[in-house]
């Protein structure tokens, strides 16, 4: 087993799941990879166990039974991981959104840095996103812009979902009380690792929107996020976080 876990969640990836894995099993620096996958309708999983006849040390699959968001899944997988003893545990997108090259980076942070939680930030040396709509990059950026201010964590890509956390955060993090699915979840993980006075460190990174499959993005999701952190902060403020 190696010291590092590449949690994946996915839903309906048949088209990028086989090339992202291939990927990040390829890089120099070895990574397994857990894949929480909800049971996509497009037969996502089968692929995975059908590579898992390939890579069967290092590439492993949990199968939920219904499409329950991407905060839970990762729940799952940071479950997961801590049972298994892993050192380094990273969120990565399976779009490929995420360069699976910028994984050594973020792990470089934590095992030979000071970081405790890296981040791989499309903002911390500017705008660095690849072929997002104008408006898209407005609304990640300024989201990033608020919840500075609400929270007052100085962090750029607060919504970043590239990330290594070293083990000690997360069972420092009481996994029962994470509340938020989706952009929500993301900060607020943050934000938990920002109370419990963890060192976080951003590493500057490119963002690829993807060229297959379907986003996952929603209002629903927007709202949760814009409402969600002014939650976060009144929950701090009177102890209850």
């Amino acid at each position: 087993m190696n010291d590092c876990i590449v949690i994946i969640p996915t839903y309906n990836e048949i088209e990028n799941i086989e090339s992202i894995i291939r990927s990040v099993l390829s890089q120099h620096k070895p990574f397994d990879i857990l894949i929480v996958d909800d049971n996509s309708p497009d037969k996502t999983a089968d692929k995975v166990r059908l590579l898992q006849t390939e890579f069967a040390d290092r590439l492993f699959l949990e199968n939920r039974r219904t499409k329950a968001g991407l905060g839970t899944a990762y729940v799952h997988g940071f479950r997961w991981a801590l049972e298994k003893k892993y050192s380094f545990i990273f969120e990565m997108d399976a779009d490929f959104s995420h360069n699976p090259n910028d994984l050594e980076k973020l792990y470089n942070a934590c095992h030979f840095g000071n970081a405790d939680l890296a981040i791989g930030s499309r903002y911390v040396t500017g705008v660095n996103v690849v072929n997002w709509p104008l408006n898209r990059v407005l609304m990640s950026y300024f989201a990033s812009v608020y919840v500075q201010i609400i929270t007052g964590m100085k962090i750029h890509d607060a919504t970043a979902g590239y990330v290594c956390y070293k083990r000690e955060v997360l069972e420092g993090i009481d996994l029962n009380r994470i509340k938020f699915v989706g952009y929500a979840f993301q900060i607020e993980m943050k934000y938990r690792t920002f109370c419990k006075k963890f060192n976080i460190v951003e590493v500057p990174i490119i963002f690829t929107d993807r060229t297959k499959g379907v986003s996952k993005m929603s209002n629903s999701i927007i709202v949760e996020a814009v409402f969600g952190v002014i939650s976060l902060r009144l929950k701090k403020l009177v102890n209850s976080l």
